[in-house]
């Protein structure tokens, strides 16, 4: 290397960083806009979700209240939340909202797959189904809270149908039906949610594969079978997953409608109770933990279980998309020939 092509290298090597102009230039700019707007959300998300599920986490080892001194216990708040009725106990309640979640769903996907077609008034009925997610949740307690006290709508309406009061059963107090009369609330107002997230992703299906499916014959439930399920099986896999997680952790309803008696109390409310009533914040924590593991393990069996149901039904199968293929190549060769032939 000659000597003028080493003191270009020294230079170069030497040349000072300075803050403010790399700061000014485009590419300094670029880099602090990326990063303040990275900054801010991880802070918030840190602030308001991470750092409180740590505390929470670090609680659970603890036996102690909101005010006052703590004693480490380690995980005996664990072994309590499996030994006491009241806790692990609650979470067979959710097994009467997974069962409404199930036929919420089949109510949305019937409803849906009807609606994405041309119906007559369509968007009217769309509005009113959807219309109950739009209400609180509270609001829908205390109208259901009426709505099934002893002689009120519920049971006026059963009686102009010819059912006698005295026969009729308590709907919040009679232990064999109160918890399937709020499970009936939860479908009522989350089911028109699940039917439009259904139409759209209907919607979405190309137009011409009902067309080849109705020049082969198939009629709608085969369309629905073979086209319009295995195109939605996302949509379907997601409303599952949501609906059950929905279910582990209802409250709203028993909260509001009954406050969790006569054997309605969730392990929502179970939780609720015991953190704010009992302040027993180590307990209630243990159980936060509890139902994060359960919801993480109802997931991932919730995955395997649609992976192995719908495997035949894929989009990516390589043989299902072929056929598929091959029914449209036709469709557009009859569709040819009717032009050349008129």
């Amino acid at each position: 290397m000659s000597a003028a092509a080493e003191r270009v290298v020294q230079t170069k090597e030497k040349k000072p960083f300075y803050f403010l102009k790399w700061a000014k230039s485009r590419k300094g700019q670029q880099t602090i806009i990326i990063v303040a707007f990275m900054f801010i959300p991880l802070l918030l998300l840190f602030t308001f979700t991470y750092f409180p599920f740590g505390e929470m986490f670090k609680f659970s080892f603890y036996k102690m209240k909101y005010i006052g001194p703590r004693k480490f216990v380690g995980l005996e708040n664990y072994i309590q939340v499996f030994k006491r009725d009241d806790c692990f106990g609650a979470l067979k309640l959710s097994l009467y909202y997974i069962g409404g979640a199930m036929v919420q769903l089949a109510i949305a996907l019937y409803l849906a797959t009807i609606l994405s077609f041309k119906v007559k008034g369509g968007s009217i009925f769309k509005g009113f189904m959807f219309f109950p997610y739009l209400i609180s949740g509270i609001a829908i307690g205390f109208i259901f809270k009426f709505f099934y006290t002893r002689g009120f709508v519920f049971d006026t309406v059963l009686q102009w149908c010819g059912f006698e009061l005295e026969n009729l059963p308590y709907w919040l107090k009679d232990q064999s039906i109160n918890n399937i009369s709020l499970v009936a609330t939860s479908v009522w107002r989350y089911f028109g949610q699940n039917m439009v997230l259904f139409i759209g992703a209907i919607m979405s299906v190309d137009a011409e594969l009902y067309e080849a499916a109705e020049l082969d014959g198939a009629n709608r439930f085969q369309q629905f079978r073979y086209i319009i399920l295995p195109s939605i099986k996302t949509i379907v896999t997601l409303n599952v997953i949501l609906s059950i997680t929905g279910s582990l952790s209802a409250f709203e309803p028993p909260y509001v409608i009954t406050s969790g008696a006569n054997g309605t109390g969730t392990y929502f409310v179970i939780m609720n109770e015991i953190a704010h009533v009992s302040q027993k914040v180590g307990l209630a924590s243990a159980m936060a933990i509890v139902l994060l593991v359960i919801i993480f393990i109802a997931t991932i069996l919730q995955k395997l279980f649609f992976k192995y149901a719908m495997r035949d039904a894929e989009d990516e199968n390589t043989v299902a998309g072929l056929r598929r293929e091959k029914k449209l190549e036709r469709y557009r060769n009859r569709r040819r020939k009717g032009r050349v032939t008129g």
